[in-house]
């Protein structure tokens, strides 16, 4: 489980692509290496991916990335270079910051509008209408792994914004994202869970 709090934006150092998978090393440094363990969980880019090999004092881990994630998420259109949000799973007696997520990604965003009126920086991004159905005005999301709180909401166009602070912009990828700019969605366990129960509940009685 990760709590969406982004420790730090890391660089790929390599991508080794092999057919139905790839081979992900980051530059995490000592201090996301420290303590790690193979089998480890790290959200990347909202995603939890294991850790299969890591050396603490270069301060680099590995992970493979399989078929379902690649079709699911982001992380096969990354380039040897890009940052992307990093967070270590959570441990027992954390401080829960943000809000749980597992790392199961639901779909992916589109940047559709970037705006920066003074002091602020709003980003709004479209969704397939199937992931659309789970995100409310003031409820939780999980963009790339940021916990974040939903400002609005255009069910017709299936789209949403963000408010970022200068922290978030400065601690995670956000900073350079643009228009155009594909994002990984982790929608709210508690909000699928009951979203999904109604639906089930009023198509059982005939009114879905």
């Amino acid at each position: 489980m990760f709590t969406g709090i982004v420790q730090r934006a890391c660089a790929i150092s390599t991508i080794e692509r092999r057919e139905g998978m790839i081979h992900l090393t980051l530059d995490l440094g000592p201090e996301l290496t420290a303590g790690l363990e193979r089998g480890a969980s790290v959200s990347i880019a909202g995603t939890c991916l294991t850790a299969i090999d890591f050396d603490v004092d270069a301060g680099w881990a590995r992970f493979d990335v399989i078929a379902e994630s690649l079709r699911c998420t982001t992380l096969g259109e990354l380039a040897e270079g890009d940052l992307v949000n990093i967070e270590r799973a959570a441990r027992i007696g954390d401080e829960i910051g943000g809000h749980l997520l597992s790392g199961h990604i639901h779909g992916v965003a589109e940047v559709v509008d970037v705006s920066t009126p003074t002091n602020n920086h709003e980003v709004t991004m479209r969704v397939e209408p199937d992931v659309a159905r789970f995100i409310f005005s003031k409820g939780y999301i999980a963009l790339d792994g940021c916990s974040l709180t939903i400002v609005d909401v255009d069910r017709d166009a299936s789209t949403f914004s963000v408010h970022l602070i200068p922290e978030t912009l400065e601690r995670t990828t956000f900073g350079h994202r643009g228009v155009g700019g594909r994002i990984n969605v982790e929608v709210d366990a508690q909000t699928l869970a009951v979203v999904e129960t109604v639906d089930a509940t009023l198509a059982a009685r005939g009114m879905g």
